[in-house]
């Protein structure tokens, strides 16, 4: 398991939620061990979720003790409480917080804190065929610039990056620039493997044909 098949499957929360069978956690687990961002989020979530759970069951106690007038006639918005309305109202907690308490101050850390970035540029179709090498870490993210001939018959450019085992890792959709022909594309953090990537780029007609430009490679180094 990667960090980017972690993030794309939600693994952090449904771990934190149980919601994943024994392999998926196992997995999960011998995943994250090995990645501090995946760990940090982690405990930070398990903390969340420890005093959701405090929070909710002194809410339950004190609902359950609280006196209930005799002429009150039950309604059918009883049926969904506590029973049914407490353990959808503690998912969604949990979620919301979790969002809130770890993964939009993660994210928005990223984006607004500057880096450095490792960095390649490559070249597709008549440009060559060059493999320069991408020094990075587990889960540190790096840039691609690519030089695509350009054509006047393509409305879109479609890329492919696929890993050194042919397993495709990603997909990005993106409109030509006039004038323009070396896009930056940043490749999200992963576990990377060491070795060599593909990055497939194809044209698409604005009658939605699609033709396919070339490809470039490079070769990713993990230094841990």
């Amino acid at each position: 398991m990667d960090h980017a098949e972690v993030i794309r499957s939600q693994m952090t929360e449904k771990y934190l939620l149980d919601e994943l069978d024994s392999l998926e956690r196992d997995a999960f687990e011998e995943h994250f061990f090995d990645c501090p961002a995946c760990a940090a989020d982690v405990h930070a979530g398990a903390l969340f979720v420890d005093h959701a759970k405090t929070v909710l069951a002194e809410e339950a106690v004190a609902e359950r003790h609280a006196p209930v007038p005799s002429h009150a006639r039950p309604s059918w918005l009883s049926w969904f409480r506590p029973v049914f309305a407490l353990p959808a109202t503690a998912i969604l907690l949990l979620v919301i917080g979790y969002q809130n308490a770890v993964t939009i101050p993660h994210l928005s850390h990223q984006l607004n804190t500057p880096q450095v970035l490792p960095f390649a540029a490559v070249n597709v179709g008549t440009y060559g065929s060059e493999a320069p090498a991408i020094l990075t870490h587990p889960g540190e993210g790096f840039l691609v610039f690519v030089r695509i001939p350009p054509d006047a018959a393509f409305v879109r450019y479609t890329a492919e990056l696929y890993d050194p085992e042919r397993k495709l890792e990603w997909n990005l959709a993106f409109a030509p620039i006039t004038g323009q022909d070396e896009y930056p594309v940043q490749v999200p953090g992963s576990d990377w493997k060491a070795g060599r990537y593909a990055l497939t780029v194809s044209g698409v007609t604005a009658s939605g044909e699609s033709k396919e430009i070339g490809n470039a490679q490079f070769e990713v180094q993990v230094q841990k």
